[in-house]
């Protein structure tokens, strides 16, 4: 069976390295046999490829696909926390923040972006609870934010 970092690459995606904080808060903290990650943004390479509302000037295949460097993100900021992606146990649960105009109201779809890219990342393991919100805005005009809560041994 594969391993996480192995699924990665047969996907075509490299780690980023850790997105630094945007404000006083840590990318991650271990408590006893969770990791809680804080809120990733869709940075790449340091940059956030889009900014704006979804469904105004973001739309929700480009959020999706986002949403997916959200989780990409917080999978980057978990490895730096326990050193090797093997040790999760399971994706216990996501958050998912779309910054979005008022009628728009394909939430969970965006935040799919996240869940699905956790699941073929870590199969069962990557399945999870999940809450999938929209809000007025988030930081630095992202469209949209992924956190997470992982079990690991």
């Amino acid at each position: 069976m594969a391993t996480p970092e192995e699924r990665i690459a047969e996907l075509g995606l490299t780690l980023p390295e850790v997105v630094p904080p945007v404000a006083s808060y840590r990318p991650t903290v271990r408590s006893g046999d969770h990791v809680y990650v804080s809120g990733q943004l869709p940075f790449v390479e340091g940059e956030l490829p889009t900014t704006g509302k979804v469904g105004a000037e973001v739309d929700a295949q480009a959020a999706q696909e986002l949403a997916a460097v959200c989780a990409l993100n917080a999978i980057a900021a978990v490895r730096a926390e326990i050193g090797d992606l093997s040790k999760v146990v399971r994706i216990v649960k996501v958050g998912g923040f779309v910054a979005s105009d008022p009628d728009f109201t394909g939430h969970p779809g965006v935040i799919n972006g996240a869940s699905d890219l956790l699941g073929e990342v870590f199969g069962e393991a990557g399945v999870h609870a999940r809450a999938a919100v929209g809000v007025a805005s988030l930081p630095l005009n992202a469209p949209v934010e992924v956190d997470m809560i992982v079990e690991v041994r």
